[in-house]
């Protein structure tokens, strides 16, 4: 049997973070997506013990501030991408320039330092997942998604899903489709 999960990733990271410093019985103030104050002196022991508890969900306490700005770009593209109530009817080059106060050349020319790829091919990967979530869904239309997702037209999403996934979106609509006509099927059997 194969389940398909609909998930918050933002609100999943958020909860698991709460979790575990209040396991940990850290007092905390909740910034941000990704930024929490600490509101006390950690000793070197409870950091290493709070660092410990965060690795076993893959998640690290970033402390180089190239870094912490790095995260902060993905955060804001992760959140122009997957966040329904962020409209963006600008470039996503301004965007990310008046939402992290620094210029697009600058933070560009960071991100391709730190991650070796562009932010362009970041935006393209973190929007090509996104819509293969809504064409699973089926809640919308290829050209409801393509809007959705600042497209021009359902080719230019066509054709940037294909480059990235090697399939077309309306194969990958066929294979999900045949995907479920297969688990209604063995369930009836």
């Amino acid at each position: 049997m194969t389940l398909f999960f609909k998930f918050d990733f933002n609100a999943i990271c958020q909860i698991v973070l709460e979790q575990i410093l209040n396991d940990n019985n850290i007092k905390y103030k909740s910034v941000g997506f990704g930024e929490i104050e600490v509101l006390e002196k950690l000793s070197k022991e409870k950091q290493d013990q709070l660092q410990n508890a965060l690795a076993n969900y893959q998640i690290d306490i970033v402390e180089n501030q190239k870094s912490i700005l790095v995260q902060k770009i993905k955060d804001t593209i992760i959140d122009m991408v997957f966040n329904e109530d962020v409209v963006v009817n600008v470039k996503s080059s301004v965007y990310l320039a008046e939402t992290l106060e620094h210029s697009y050349g600058y933070l560009s020319n960071l991100f391709s330092e730190v991650t070796y790829t562009s932010i362009e091919n970041f935006i393209i990967l973190q929007k090509i997942e996104f819509a293969k979530q809504l064409i699973i869904k089926q809640e919308f239309s290829l050209t409801e998604i393509a809007f959705r997702l600042n497209y021009s037209s359902v080719a230019h999403l066509s054709t940037q899903f294909k480059n990235t996934t090697g399939i077309t979106p309306s194969a990958f609509q066929r294979i999900i489709a045949k995907r479920r006509a297969l688990n209604q099927q063995n369930k009836t059997d």
